[in-house]
């Protein structure tokens, strides 16, 4: 049995690292991506203004 709980931390941190870039898979492109580069735009913007006032 000890064999067991020696081999449940490994499986279930797999899992989660493939269910973590499965997520980061899919949330690329598609109607997210416009959503991530206008808050970029938005984050560059604001730094590039930031920048010229002093």
């Amino acid at each position: 049995m000890d064999y067991v709980s020696a081999l449940v931390p490994p499986f279930v941190m797999a899992v989660f690292f493939i269910v973590l870039v499965m997520t980061i898979v899919k949330s690329q492109g598609g109607s997210n991506k416009a959503k991530e580069d206008a808050a970029v735009d938005a984050v560059l913007a604001r730094a590039e203004a930031t920048q010229q006032q002093k």
